[in-house]
């Protein structure tokens, strides 16, 4: 009998290095995954969560897809604890397997926290490339953690006329620390603490992010400027009234959504929202199925939820990449 091949061992460092000299081709990996799914060359099974906390939304997720034209299946289980950052703990955490479709050996297993925080900030990124204004001069946060740090690493692949960049959040100390850490990769810009003051974070943002590990509608509707464009990342993190101002309402998948916790798919769940307001899926943008952004007064939300095949999409470049540079620990399970 045939040996299988060795599995690769693929920790966050290693995924780090891979993306050490800038995020460009994360863009790519999302266009090519939303492509592929146009082609029907993905699978998508449905994502199971389960809640173990609702105050908290503690929960955790299988996420499996497959990509047919590469002949790959992956599935994500990640763990997603929103209080964990208070106890001195990362809130995501989890594990990426990955299998070839010829023979059905594992070709890795990979940390899922890190690679969930690329994907989810290089898809609200690349959301923003079609939705919101080009000549985007400012970005505010509510939220000042490891996602937030990331949408704006992204954010100015895609728009980098960004040079201002307000940052908000509970406590001054985790914002003091966005601003360190981001201003020593972004020397070009001027950020601006705005402490726990959300309505000052994003007044003026041409681009606006919620990354918040809690569940609140923070985002006030008056807070918002005409032509904005909103990048909701997580949960329930703004009011009602939000949606309803956006001319558009694009998602990474409104029939994964509704059926969640987001903003939205509460509204929906309640009534408040149908489906004929959602505009349409990123892929649609993306490929040129609907137009984006058609003019520079329109307030545009975007909503993801987190699709297995994207995930898959980077389990593959991370693997390739790490092969290719010889990086992780080869091993075999017998």
């Amino acid at each position: 009998m045939k040996t299988a091949p060795e599995t690769l061992l693929i920790s966050a460092e290693d995924q780090k290095r891979i993306f050490s000299n800038g995020y460009a081709d994360a863009i790519e990996i999302v266009e090519g995954g939303l492509s592929k799914r146009v082609k029907g060359e993905v699978v998508l099974p449905d994502k199971i969560s389960v809640v173990f906390d609702e105050p908290t939304q503690n929960r955790i997720n299988c996420m499996p897809g497959a990509l047919l034209g590469d002949k790959l299946y992956g599935v994500k289980w990640v763990a997603v604890f929103p209080e964990n950052p208070k106890k001195g703990f990362r809130n995501v955490t989890g594990t990426m397997l990955l299998s070839e479709l010829e023979y059905g050996h594992t070709l890795s297993v990979m940390d899922a926290g890190y690679l969930t925080e690329i994907r989810t900030a290089a898809v609200g990124a690349t959301a923003a490339k079609y939705l919101s204004r080009e000549n985007a001069e400012t970005i505010g946060f509510i939220g000042a953690g490891q996602q937030a740090r990331r949408h704006l690493d992204l954010v100015k692949v895609v728009r980098p006329g960004v040079k201002k960049c307000y940052v908000s959040s509970r406590t001054e100390k985790t914002v003091a620390s966005f601003i360190e850490e981001e201003s020593a990769l972004h020397p070009d810009m001027e950020f601006i603490a705005c402490g726990n003051d959300y309505e000052a974070a994003v007044r003026d943002a041409d681009i606006i992010v919620t990354a918040i590990s809690g569940q609140e509608d923070l985002l006030k509707t008056g807070w918002i400027k005409k032509g904005a464009f909103y990048i909701h990342v997580a949960g329930w993190e703004d009011e009602y009234a939000v949606s309803k101002k956006a001319k558009k309402i694009v998602c990474d998948d409104w029939e994964c959504i509704k059926h969640r916790t987001q903003t939205i798919s509460r509204m929906y769940k309640a009534g408040l929202l149908k489906d004929e307001e959602i505009y349409g899926n990123l892929e649609e943008i993306v490929t040129g199925a609907k137009p984006g952004r058609e003019n520079e007064e329109e307030f545009i939300y975007f909503c993801s939820v987190g699709l297995a095949f994207i995930d898959v999409s980077f389990a593959k470049y991370m693997y390739e990449k790490c092969k290719e540079r010889g990086l992780g620990t080869e091993f075999r399970f017998s």
